[in-house]
Parts: structure tokens; C-alpha cells; sequence
């Protein structure tokens, strides 16, 4: 029987030859997944411990900006002193870090924002910094002088001595270029830019004079660290941090761990998707290949084979084939990997170096993924044809599912269909707590339709004979009735469109209607001509913006967004907006429900309706209240607002929270109101009122709706990209059927073709045939996509303002174009086979 399988592999190769397509793309996606994934683990796992290799002892503080120099800097100059003092210290080095946007020549941001650093330059007694390699000109030792890293210096075409205009969160200044270095800091490596100031310019930047935020401690050889950390602890300020460096780095090394393990997971999900669809298309191809061997299976029988020596010689067949999948799908898999670490670069990310890692794990899961799915895939074809009894199948090439068997088929798959459906709806009607329950559902209800897409095949397919009989004659007809011959293998074949549609249009759903509840977010709430903030997202403008800003020409009202705290009436802190009064009306749409926004100018509270309501409070009314600096005061409420998704629950004007605050305020952004509107001479003149700041970024409206859509379409464009695989093993199964569907009407075919079907009207079948089945899947699965998408959008709409469902019906359109354009483009190998058979040995063919 081994004979037999290795016979009937080397015979049948060029029909397997899309099952081991199928199953060396899953391979792929999974080997290269883990290559990937351990390489860059490791990569990072060796710059994270190289930073921390000469560190005894790391300090770290939670220090923040302060204008008094209080105790929340973190490490002073007399308390690193006193480290530096501790017996066993070789060096103590004290760093600040903090934001620093570097611009290019033409004034344009170096970096990706997120990640531009700047620190101090901390030289020991040789004149050098450790963390710093130099490949040109040296250290900035002068108050007027910076040090690049070397990509953010090529980037900005810069060479020492140049001028370079740096903006930290302030205005923006120039600094002569001292030198060039190199650097394993992983802002560099995320694509950002490092800047080192000289340290006491550093420290006024980032933290405040003679103030550090970490340490680094360094042994003297033979000294414990864990007596250093001892002895060290007793010296630091309240709320500081120290541990030994080898445990900083294990840290590091545990959280590089599991952010890998995370995107390993990511990843390996679709991967499991495309496998998935693959099953179909193996399943497919056995069913095929056995059923085009029943005679011989029948002589098998005959001759005294067992039912399991038939199913195990299909399944040692399939081990086979999987075996040659899936060697070949590793050996991919691992350049993927190569190519994936390589591109990384094209995103602005720059991986460490390292040598290529492969473990045992991806060699064992890609030789048992690919044999144990293909092997699945074809047991019950294998099962099938053993229990075809011997006498049956030698007069009857294809044997007929039984009556018995399609009510089973159906009955279970309308139940399982039925049950998945009600757990989407009893998901969807539990909000945020029943997303898993949809999910649970999803999967129970994809498998039903799986198993009942043969029954729905002759219906919806019946909706396209009459007209593609109309527009196409004989070729039409005849490719409608051809589609629904085999319900089985139509629907195994659809089955895998169906579920890469189900998953990409439930995306699509998802993402049109968030995309379009943000738009109308800041369509019907903003107001202003433009939004002004930091393009490092999350970081805060200096206070100096908002009076720059009023300066400009042009400018009618202007009005700082700043985000604060306060106790209202309790014991919670609640966000607050400090805003101009005056002005805030002009730039958001901010309806006044009770009282009077004018009262935000006496120095009075407004409230949100929503907060108003949920506390009792009425204009008039007093309310105690804690500042940020504890101390206590009471307000009167003067307005009641409508909701506004720019606004908080509470506003007060930035006159009465400045005196309040204990640092610099933090203003996430700035709105402005110019005559004219949006125009490029009124953003010229913000641009310029600003110093030209490569930091700051001034949006008009559609710029903000761009940005927030943005998002959302470059996470769809992901999804789409990692599914695109399971969509390729798709096309590949629409291919394979109608190769096989082909072979097995050669007879048929020449007759077409001896009683006047020329051949151009025989491709014309054969395309259409696939166009029907790939349309077919695309049904299924749009319509399966827009109801998960509808089931999932009720869980997120309670956090989603002016949620809406939207159905994307340009992209469903596209959807199914590119469904019949792939039945199409699949259709072409086999309708040319077709097309070319010669009709006398088709007709005398078995």
C-alpha cells in the first residue's frame, strides 16, 4: 500500500501541485513567523543587555519638570556625589532625556516624532562617553553645541560645523553641530533621532539645574553589586527606583519577550486563517483524485485490501505530499523571514544587528503544520472511498452521496449555523463584556455555513444561469449548469473565498463606521480653522504657543486645550479644560444648555450636561473643589454645556487653573480662528508665528479628519496585506476544480466541441463556471462579513461618539469585481487546456 501512494503521488503530480502551493504558503507564513520573530527578539534581547553590560546599579526616577526645583527632580548633584563617594563605585553618570525634533534642510521633521530623543552628553574624566561612539568631530561640550546620531546627520545632509535648528517643546533654537556618533538607543533604533546636549543645557531642557531623572552606577572590579544596591538605596530621594543593572536588562528582556510574543501570536493567527482556507482546497483535491480512482480502488477492495489499508494508503499519500510542502515551505519561510527583517527599514525602523535564528520550533511546527493538515485534510476522502463497496465502484466512476447523507449534512450545518447566530446576537446585545461571545459565535456560524454552502449553491447560483444564459448563449448556460454539478465541491471551493471575504469585509464594516463616527466627531464639534500640537503625539506645547499664536496675522480667537485635574464635589479627580474664554465658543461648537458661557470669563465653572446630570449640579450652585496643588477653594457652576467630544466633563478659564498648576502646563493642543478660513497664506502665517517649529504641526480640519482616518486605513491596509495570503490559497483552490473539473468532462468537452462549441466558446465556459463559484464565495462572504461587523460595532459604540453603522458599498462593489476577476485570472490555465483538447481523444477518453 506504500507502494501504491508513492505510485499514485508521482502520478498525479501536476493535479497536487496547487496542494503543495496551499500548504507551503501556510508553512511559510508560519516558519518565517517564528524565524522572524526569534531573530528580532534576540536582536533586541542583545542591545538591551549591551547597555546595561558596565551598569552595577540603575536609577531610575519619576522626575518631572518643576519651576521651583522641588523635590520631584529627581537625583540632585550633591546626592550623586554622595554616590559617586560609596565604597566600591568605580563612576556614577547621571542622565536627562526628553523630546527633541531636529529639522532637515528643508525644515521638515528628521524622524517619526514618537521617538525623537534628546539627552545629555555626560564625558567621564577621558573626555568620552560610554554610550557614544563618535565617527566624526566629538561631544558637545558648549552651551551653543549639539552631537547627532549618524542617520538623523545623513538624513539632514549634516557635517560638523553646520548649524542645526532644534526644537525641543519651547521655541526653536540653533546649535552648531560638534560631532557625529553611533548609538544602540532604541529611539534611534525605532526610527527616531538622538540629539546629546552638554549637560547643564540638558538639565534646564528636560528636568531643572543640577538635577539628574537616572543614574548609572558602575563597580570598581571584585565589588558585589547587591551591596552597592544596599548601600545606594539609603541615599536617594523618596519615590526613586535602583535595582542592579542585571536585573534592569532580565526586565527588558522579559518585556522584549512578551512584545514578541504577542506579534508571534498576531501573526501566527493568520497564518492559521490561511491554513484553514487551505484545508479546502487539500480536501478538494482528494475527493477528486479518489473519486477519479474508484475503479482502482474498487480492485483494491477486490483483491483483498481492508477499508484502512485504502484510507491509510490515501493518508501516506498525503503525508507525502505535506512532507515535500512543507520542507519547501520552510526553507520560504525563512527567507520571508530574510526579507521581512530587511523591509523593516522601509517603515523608518532600523533592527539591530544579529545573526539569523532558528530554533528547533519552527523546523518541528513546519514539518508537523504541513504533513498533520494535509494528512487531516484527507481522511475523510480517504475515508470515503473505503467505503465504497467493491462491486458499486466498478461500475460507477463517482458514487453518489446518499439521500441520508445530505439531510445529516444539512441538518447539522443548519443547527450549528443556527446556534452560532444566536451567539452573536446574545454577544452583540451584551456590549464590551460580550465580544468573546461573538467570537465564539463567529466561528460556530462560519463552520455551519461551510457545511451548508453545497445546499445553498443551486439556489443563488440558479439567481445567475437565466441572465448569463441571455448574455452569453450556450456558454453561459452550460456554465451555470456546470457549477452546480458538484454542490460539494463548488461549495468546498467557494468555502475558501467565503472566508477570506467574511474576515475582510468584517474589517471593512468595522472600519468605515469608526472612520465615519471620527469624521462627524469633528465636523459637527470643531469649529476652528485650525488644530495646532506636537507631531510626537501625546506631548504637550509650551505655554509660549498660545501668545505666539495671538500675534499672528490675521487671527481672530485662539484658545489653549489644557488638560488639568480636579476634585468637584467628591473625592474623584476629574478632567478639566482650561480654555479662553470668549474665544472657546468660536472654536468648538459648544452649546450652552443652562446659563452662561460668558460666565467662564468670572472666573465660574462650566459643566458638561452628561456630568451636570450625574451630580445634581445647576448654574448657581457651589461646589468645593481641590486643586492640583491641594489646595481647596470653592466654584460656582455659570454654565451647563451639551456634550462635546473635544471637551471634558468640566472647563474652567486657564486664568483661574495657571495659578494652580505645580509644573508646566500640559496643552495637547491649540485652536485657532483666522479671517478667511483655511487658507496657505493664514497657515504661513501660523507657521511663521511659531519660528517655523519642525515639531509642531498646524492642521486644518481635514487634515484632523485625514489623521484619525489615516490611522484606521493604514490598520486596515495591514489586515488586508496578512490576509492576502488566505485569499491567494483561495484562488489556487478556484484553479485546482476547475483543472480536475476539466479532466473529468474531457469526454464531454469533445463533444461540445464535435457538434459545433468552438473554442473560444469552450474558454468562455470555463471562465464563466468560475466566475459563478468565486462570485458565489464572495456572497457568502460579504454577507457573513456585514453581520459580524454589525455584531462586533455594538460592542465598541457605547465608546465610539456619533457611532453609526455604515456598510462600505464601494468597497462591497470592489469586492466582488475582484471575486469575478479572480475567477477569471484562475479560470485562464484550465479554460486553455480545455480549449486545446483534441476532440477524438476526448471523446475516446475513460
Amino acid at each position: 500500500m506504500l507502494r501504491t501512494a508513492l505510485r499514485n503521488v508521482l502520478a498525479h503530480k501536476a493535479r497536487l501541485l496547487m496542494t503543495v502551493l496551499a500548504v507551503m504558503l501556510g508553512v511559510a507564513f508560519v516558519s518565517g513567523t517564528f524565524v522572524f520573530t526569534d531573530t528580532l527578539g534576540q536582536a533586541f534581547r542583545k542591545q538591551s543587555a549591551k547597555n546595561y553590560d558596565d551598569v552595577a546599579v540603575a536609577i531610575t526616577t519619576y522626575a518631572v519638570q518643576s519651576d521651583d526645583g522641588g523635590d520631584d527632580t529627581g537625583v540632585d548633584r550633591p546626592t550623586l556625589d554622595k554616590i559617586r563617594a560609596v565604597d566600591g563605585v568605580a563612576s556614577a553618570v547621571g542622565r536627562v532625556s526628553g523630546f527633541a525634533g531636529v529639522a532637515d534642510q528643508d525644515g521638515k521633521l528628521i524622524g517619526n516624532g514618537w521617538t525623537n530623543t534628546g539627552a545629555n552628553f555626560a564625558p567621564g574624566k577621558d573626555g568620552k562617553d560610554s554610550q557614544y561612539r563618535f565617527t566624526d568631530g566629538s561631544g558637545p561640550v558648549e552651551d551653543g553645541q549639539i552631537a547627532l546620531d549618524k542617520d538623523s546627520a545623513d538624513t539632514g545632509k549634516y557635517k560638523v560645523g553646520d548649524r542645526v535648528r532644534v526644537a525641543t517643546n519651547g521655541p526653536v533654537k540653533e546649535y552648531t553641530l560638534s560631532g557625529v556618533f553611533t548609538t544602540d538607543d532604541g529611539a534611534v533604533s525605532a526610527g527616531g533621532s538622538l540629539v546629546l546636549f552638554n549637560t547643564p543645557v540638558a538639565q534646564k531642557l528636560y528636568l531643572s539645574p543640577g538635577h539628574f531623572k537616572d543614574v548609572n552606577v558602575v563597580a570598581e572590579d571584585g565589588a558585589s553589586d547587591e551591596k552597592l544596591l544596599a548601600a545606594i538605596k539609603p541615599l536617594l530621594p523618596e519615590g526613586a527606583d535602583a535595582r542592579t543593572g542585571q536585573a534592569v536588562a532580565d526586565e527588558q528582556a522579559r518585556e522584549i519577550e512578551q512584545g514578541m510574543s504577542n506579534f508571534n501570536s498576531m501573526l501566527l493567527a493568520f497564518a492559521a486563517i490561511a491554513l484553514f482556507v487551505g484545508v479546502f482546497l487539500i480536501a478538494n483535491t482528494f475527493t477528486m483524485l479518489v473519486a477519479q480512482r474508484t475503479k482502482e480502488v474498487a480492485l483494491m477492495r477486490a483483491v483483498g485490501a481492508s477499508r484502512r489499508q485504502i484510507t491509510r494508503s490515501v493518508l501516506a499519500e498525503a503525508a507525502l505530499v505535506g512532507l515535500v510542502a512543507a520542507t519547501v515551505g520552510f526553507a520560504l519561510g525563512v527567507g520571508l523571514a530574510v526579507a521581512l527583517r530587511s523591509g523593516m527599514s522601509a517603515f523608518g525602523l532600523k533592527v539591530p544587528g544579529g545573526p539569523l535564528v532558528i530554533t528547533a520550533t519552527p523546523v518541528v511546527s513546519s514539518l508537523a503544520v504541513g504533513v498533520l493538515i494535509t494528512m487531516l485534510a484527507a481522511w475523510l476522502p480517504g475515508r470515503r472511498a473505503a467505503k465504497i463497496p467493491p462491486v458499486a465502484a466498478m461500475g460507477s466512476m463517482h458514487a453518489v452521496p446518499t439521500v441520508k447523507s445530505l439531510v445529516v449534512r444539512n441538518s447539522v450545518g443548519a443547527a450549528v449555523t443556527a446556534l452560532g447566530a444566536v451567539l452573536i446576537l446574545l454577544g452583540a446585545s451584551q456590549g464590551s463584556d460580550g465580544r468573546m461571545v461573538i467570537g465564539g459565535g463567529a466561528f460556530l456560524a462560519l463552520i455551519g455555513v461551510i457545511v451548508l454552502i453545497p445546499l445553498l449553491s443551486r439556489p443563488l447560483i440558479a439567481v445567475l444561469r437565466a441572465p448569463m444564459a441571455g448574455l452569453f448563449g450556450v456558454s453561459g448556460k452550460l456554465a451555470g449548469q456546470n457549477a452546480v454539478r458538484n454542490p460539494r465541491r463548488t461549495g468546498a471551493t467557494a468555502s475558501a473565498l467565503a472566508i477570506g471575504l467574511t474576515l475582510v469585509t468584517g474589517l471593512s464594516v468595522l472600519g468605515a463606521t469608526v472612520g465615519q463616527a471620527i469624521d462627524k466627531s469633528t465636523t459637527d464639534n470643531l469649529k476652528a480653522d485650525y488644530v495646532v500640537m506636537m507631531a510626537a503625539q501625546g506631548m504637550a506645547l509650551d505655554e509660549s504657543v498660545v501668545p505666539a499664536l495671538q500675534k499672528a496675522s490675521g487671527v481672530q480667537a485662539v484658545s489653549a486645550d489644557q488638560s488639568t485635574n480636579l476634585k468637584a464635589g467628591g473625592d474623584d479627580w476629574q478632567s478639566v479644560a482650561g480654555v479662553t474664554p470668549g474665544d472657546i465658543e468660536q472654536l468648538l461648537n459648544v452649546r450652552a444648555v443652562s446659563g452662561s458661557l460668558g460666565s467662564l470669563a468670572d472666573g465660574k465653572l462650566a459643566v458638561e450636561q452628561k456630568t451636570a446630570e450625574q451630580n445634581g449640579w445647576k448654574p448657581g450652585q457651589t461646589i468645593d473643589v481641590q486643586f492640583n496643588d491641594d489646595e481647596k477653594g470653592t466654584l460656582t457652576v455659570g454654565a451647563v454645556y451639551a456634550d462635546n467630544d473635544f471637551l471634558p466633563g468640566l472647563m474652567l478659564s486657564t486664568a483661574v487653573v495657571k495659578p494652580h498648576e505645580t509644573m508646566s502646563p500640559y496643552i495637547p493642543q491649540v485652536y485657532v480662528k483666522m479671517d478667511g478660513g483655511p487658507t496657505k497664506a493664514n497657515e504661513r502665517a501660523l507657521v511663521d508665528a511659531l519660528g517655523d517649529n519642525p515639531a509642531i504641526r498646524v492642521m486644518d480640519q481635514q487634515d484632523v479628519r485625514d489623521e484619525q482616518g489615516g490611522m484606521i486605513n493604514m490598520m486596515l491596509n495591514i489586515m488586508y496585506g496578512l490576509l492576502a495570503m488566505a485569499l491567494l490559497i483561495a484562488v489556487l483552490g478556484v484553479v485546482n476544480t476547475l483543472a480536475m473539473s476539466v479532466f473529468e468532462r474531457q469526454q464531454e468537452i469533445g463533444m461540445l466541441r464535435a457538434i459545433g462549441l468552438d473554442r473560444g466558446r469552450v474558454k468562455r465556459m470555463v471562465r464563466l463556471e468560475a466566475v459563478v463559484i468565486s462570485v458565489f464565495g464572495a456572497v457568502i462572504g460579504i454577507g457573513l462579513g456585514a453581520f459580524l461587523g454589525w455584531a462586533i460595532g455594538q460592542t465598541i459604540k457605547d465608546s465610539v461618539p456619533n457611532y453609526a453603522l455604515v456598510i462600505p458599498w464601494d468597497r462591497v462593489g470592489l469586492f466582488l469585481v475582484l471575486a469575478a476577476l479572480v475567477g477569471m485570472l484562475a479560470a485562464m490555465w484550465p479554460a486553455r487546456s480545455a480549449a486545446r483538447l483534441n476532440m477524438l481523444s476526448a471523446i475516446k477518453a475513460e
